[in-house]
């Protein structure tokens, strides 16, 4: 049971770190020419959403690429 608390701890910050690192990246590009005037509050809604869906999408890979890596010396038993 331990290792399973200790596997969602590890799990929440890598999402957290990433969706953080994707928040930052994403900041560098700049959306004003595509956004309508008086429709602030959606682009602010879009950049979340794409922060969360690109963030979460690479913690997955990574956490999975640590999940298979870990398993790999089951191969060698």
């Amino acid at each position: 049971m331990e290792e399973i608390g200790q596997q969602a701890a590890v799990s929440i910050l890598v999402h957290l770190f990433f969706i953080a690192l994707t928040w930052w990246a994403l900041l560098a590009v700049n959306i004003d020419p595509l956004i309508r005037k008086g429709k602030i509050l959606q682009a602010r809604l879009l950049m979340i959403l794409l922060t969360i869906a690109i963030g979460s999408t690479v913690s997955n890979f990574f956490l999975d690429y640590l999940y298979y890596s870990k398993q790999l010396q089951n191969l060698f038993l």
